[in-house]
């Protein structure tokens, strides 16, 4: 028994020399800021041995609104642990351990590891398969916080930077990566969720939303119900895009700007031809037909205080001075549920009204609240556009009643996009005043998860799962989870959010 234990830690030994595991062997984890758990037993005897799933999760965060969005780890983890005891994993033999750096999760996932591959040398009769399920803890900005926990971010490093805390930073990540090589070596699967390693493959990978990705959704559902493929140059829509973005970190350091920068790149690969082609403008000139994907910084701005949202709005409409007359403004792109909550309270102190439900109409408001409690929707039809836009006949005895039903027009409510799905959102769409929000599938994604760790732990054939696909990752074919956001609004909040149970018909404000 001596020689062999003395065998098993050599053979230990020299992985973490090749993996750089710089960490003591036994080390255990000092830090209190990272919690673990395990879950607690059914009690249901099982059959079948589905092995050991452990999962590795950021902390949540929390937005300075305080408000909460439903894409928070606190609400999936506790999903996927459901879904693995639904899948036959015995609750003693599932762990949950949170941490609130990269630093900690990397030293949380070493000492999980390396304790594992001792314990299972040591005992020969051993067969247990085990799964980590690893959502890598990602550095970012408070403006990419409002996006809600998921929203996926490449975590990527420079080894050779002379700056001590980017040397920290990549000394955590790269104890991480070792860390999941040396689990791969011993046989242990890795599914990797959301977040990217620079320089890992993961056996499994579950991606959410990208950056590029809230783009584009909250683009297509505004071209959408504009019906900009209808629209005439001579009476374009008048967009503005409202781009949350921090210069700069909490330490004072600039900030890394790729996610916003993918935000705007998803926006303009679907506005950008109808910028080009006179169909849109915006009211403040920030873009125009020849704006690029490189101009986003025309339309970012610091929303780290509400106060800023409404007062950049403001400037933007050219109402920040003179309220007395009205700027048109067909939609607003907020980006996250964070910036078109105060967008909607900006408007309403502007003195704009209506709803979203007024334009390109198929459902009143009525009829939204009545198809989310179970009755018949209302509908009507919607009414084109005139093909070019009105103006003043210049009449002098008309001229003030023309001016007064021209600033009536332009004060009619416009379309507001937002992403996150927050719980105080709700409410806004049930009304009229956003017209759409979004959020990742995460019940199902809960799910997936689940049935994939069960399969890697049991047969490793994941070929049964029509939810997976092969992705290129790192320069390989990766098994890849592949589910789509939920797109939500009003006419399809019930079946999307309230009986799925991600919100309650009081969270709704109904």
């Amino acid at each position: 028994m001596t020689l062999h234990r003395t065998t098993v830690t050599k053979r230990l030994f020299a992985l973490l020399a090749s993996t750089s595991l710089i960490m003591a062997m036994g080390a255990c984890s000092s830090d209190n800021e990272t919690q673990s758990h395990e879950a607690g037993s059914t009690g249901t005897t099982t059959t079948v041995d589905a092995g050991n799933v452990v999962i590795f999760t950021p902390s949540d965060g929390i937005t300075i609104s305080q408000q909460t969005p439903l894409s928070k780890w606190e609400k999936l983890v506790p999903e996927i642990v459901s879904s693995l005891k639904d899948n036959d994993v015995k609750g003693s033999n599932i762990t949950v351990k949170t941490a609130s750096s990269l630093d900690k999760q990397s030293q949380s996932v070493q000492d999980y590891v390396v304790d594992h591959v001792n314990n299972t040398s040591d005992d020969e009769d051993s067969s247990d398969k085990t799964t980590l399920v690893v959502a890598p803890v990602a550095d970012i900005t408070e403006s990419d916080r409002q996006y809600g926990d998921y929203a996926s971010h490449a975590i990527t490093w420079n080894g050779n930077s002379s700056d001590e805390d980017t040397q920290d930073y990549a000394q955590s990540a790269e104890r991480l990566v070792s860390a999941l090589q040396l689990a791969q070596n011993e046989g242990m699967k890795v599914v990797l969720v959301s977040n990217t390693l620079q320089g890992f493959t993961p056996d499994v990978y579950a991606p959410m939303t990208t950056a590029e990705q809230v783009g584009q959704l909250q683009a297509k559902q505004l071209v959408s119900k504009l019906e900009l493929d209808k629209t005439s140059s001579d009476n374009p829509k008048h967009i503005e895009v409202l781009l949350p973005y921090d210069a700069t970190d909490e330490s004072g350091s600039t900030a890394d700007a790729t996610f916003a920068q993918d935000v705007f790149k998803g926006i303009w690969s679907v506005l950008g031809p109808y910028f080009k082609d006179g169909k849109a403008v915006s009211p403040s000139g920030t873009l125009t037909s020849s704006s690029t994907e490189s101009d986003w910084v025309s339309v970012a701005f610091d929303s780290a205080k509400s106060e800023r949202v409404k007062s950049t709005l403001a400037e933007r409409l050219g109402m920040d001075k003179d309220t007395s007359r009205h700027t048109r403004i067909d939609g607003i792109i907020s980006c996250n549920d964070y910036v078109a909550g105060y967008v909607s309270e900006e408007l309403n102190d502007l003195g704009y009204t209506g709803s979203a439900a007024d334009i390109n109409p198929s459902i009143t408001i009525s009829g939204i609240v009545d198809n989310i409690t179970g009755k018949k929707d209302l509908k009507k039809q919607s009414v084109p556009d005139p093909a070019q836009a009105p103006e003043s006949d210049g009449g002098d005895s008309d001229t003030e009643d023309t001016s007064d039903s021209l600033d009536e027009q332009n004060s009619q409510w416009p379309i507001i996009t937002g992403y996150g799905a927050y719980v105080s959102s709700i409410p806004n769409i049930v009304n009229g005043k956003q017209w759409m929000t979004a959020l990742e599938k995460r019940k199902t994604l809960a799910s997936d998860i689940a049935q994939t760790c069960v399969q890697l732990n049991t047969s490793g054939k994941l070929a049964k799962l029509t939810f997976i696909s092969s992705v290129a990752m790192e320069d390989k074919k990766v098994p890849t989870i592949q589910e789509e956001a939920l797109a939500v609004s009003a006419s399809n909040l019930k079946k999307t959010l309230i009986e799925p149970g991600y919100i309650s018909l009081a969270e709704a404000g109904l």
